[in-house]
């Protein structure tokens, strides 16, 4: 999978891919990133890639014409030349859902702005981008950037929070991270991208391995389960009994309980969404009552 990036500040990305997991799957190929300077798409001797915004207003906007020039460079037309491109497919090409069977390359491409006006990037958009050949992200800077981009070249606009960043590079980050580990093969074991906060639901996670019983529920949108490990005892608090018995269904129950509790405290907002089951509802009605 390939991240493009296109930024006026490349430097900010000098580090933040060496390290961990992004350093070792850029290693080994399985993703590559390349980060373009905004500024090499200008055309004056002050490299300008800003100007005052249309109605007035505190701050500045970033030009449409670098950013095009800078997508122009990258193969990325605009979205209307890209639909018109893509290929008509017969209904024996199509998915039950209508989608195509196979992708072009055109659709296996995502533009992308980021800024705070966007839908919020969560782990499903996370998922869904990493089923994609390549991901291109713009960065706004200052007060944004100019609107036409966004109309004309962009297939999504994403936030990664209720909050404004000085520019959209942290987010791109975050993005790039959270994606690629999503990524058949990046993490060491597959099964640490299921069994996650925001994971999937069981019924979307393959079956026990070789007959080992599964100790953990797939999220369904929940929060994870708190973890723990050696020593036993630590600061006067000790691990919780039930994991160290070695009973998988008793630790099976004991983590989704806890999944409810801290989602139930941290974030309520997600069980509205959450793959529930009916004993998960009850236990969920019994943690309710504790609090009252």
């Amino acid at each position: 999978m390939r991240f493009e990036i296109i930024t006026i500040f490349p430097g900010f990305f000098a580090g933040i891919f060496e390290h961990g997991i992004v350093r070792r799957a850029i290693a080994e190929e399985r993703v590559k990133v390349d980060v373009h300077d905004l500024r090499a798409f200008t055309h004056d001797r002050h490299r300008t890639v800003d100007d005052r915004p249309f109605g007035g207003g505190e701050g500045m906007v970033l030009k449409p014409e670098p950013l095009a020039e800078a997508l122009a460079a990258l193969g990325i037309a605009p979205k209307a030349e890209r639909a018109a491109s893509a290929p008509t497919l017969a209904p024996e090409e199509r998915r039950k859902d209508g989608a195509p069977a196979q992708l072009s390359s055109a659709q296996q491409t995502r533009v992308i702005l980021l800024s705070a006006q966007g839908r919020p990037f969560t782990q499903a958009v996370a998922r869904e981008l990493a089923a994609l050949d390549r991901v291109v992200l713009i960065c706004g800077r200052y007060e944004g950037v100019d609107e036409r981009i966004n109309q004309l070249y962009c297939d999504m606009e994403l936030s990664i929070g209720d909050y404004v960043l000085s520019g959209g590079e942290l987010a791109a980050a975050v993005v790039v991270d959270a994606t690629m580990r999503l990524i058949p093969g990046v993490l060491g074991n597959e099964a640490s991208g299921a069994f996650e906060s925001f994971g999937a639901a069981d019924a979307e996670i393959a079956t026990d391995v070789e007959g080992v019983p599964r100790s953990q529920h797939g999220a369904g949108g929940l929060l994870d389960y708190p973890h723990y490990t050696r020593p036993v005892e630590f600061g006067g608090l000790r691990a919780p009994e039930v994991l160290l018995n070695g009973d998988h269904q008793q630790i099976r129950r004991w983590r989704r309980e806890q999944q409810l509790r801290k989602t139930l405290a941290n974030r309520p907002d997600l069980l509205e969404r959450a793959a529930l089951s009916e004993e998960d509802r009850r236990l969920l009605e019994t943690i309710r009552r504790e609090r009252q």
